[in-house]
């Protein structure tokens, strides 16, 4: 009997709780910026040096990790798929690629944004072209960079729930927990 008035006890707390930490701030998933991500993205960039090498490059099939592998960093996965043209003739190439970038929310557009995007790592195939791509890296990332600084990860929507609505009025920042970003409502 001790152990079920303890369990109800406990069970009580817990749900307290979590109500209250719904009254402070608002808790954005992995999955929700996922989900965003591959509903919103539309990188395509031609990218190159005219009359030497060009290349149009679309990513596809990101997935986020938020403040798993570095803290307070949000790692982003993709797929490119690579066109290009080069003295050598039409080649085609696919990329598997890791980015970081740092978030950070924008009160006035309600968005969180993915700052200062770089490549991390990458692999290609067929490898042979990985000269070329390695010439390429500094205008994908100058490219990536501007896309991402430009273009939100995530936008909160009063019409998706309350708990959007609430952080669009009152959030105080962005704060990066592994597998999430929280929005604060108090300092």
């Amino acid at each position: 009997m001790t152990k079920r008035i303890l369990g109800a006890a406990f069970l009580l707390c817990a749900t307290l709780l979590t109500g209250c930490n719904q009254l402070t701030q608002y808790t954005i998933s992995e999955q929700q910026v996922n989900d965003y991500l591959q509903k919103n993205n539309n990188f395509q960039k031609q990218l190159g040096v005219p009359g030497l090498v060009d290349a149009k490059i679309v990513l596809t099939n990101l997935s986020s990790q938020i403040g798993r592998a570095d803290p307070g960093v949000v790692t982003l996965t993709g797929d490119a798929s690579v066109d290009i043209s080069s003295l050598f003739g039409p080649q085609k190439a696919d990329m598997h690629l890791t980015l970081k970038a740092n978030p950070s929310f924008d009160r006035e557009k309600s968005a969180i944004f993915l700052k200062d995007m770089q490549v991390v790592d990458y692999t290609i195939k067929p490898e042979k072209m990985d000269s070329v791509m390695k010439g390429l890296m500094p205008y994908l990332n100058n490219s990536l960079k501007t896309y991402f600084d430009q273009r939100p990860a995530y936008v909160l929507n009063a019409d998706h729930s309350k708990g959007e609505a609430m952080a669009k009025k009152l959030a105080k920042g962005l704060e990066v927990k592994p597998g999430q970003l929280v929005i604060p409502f108090t300092d």
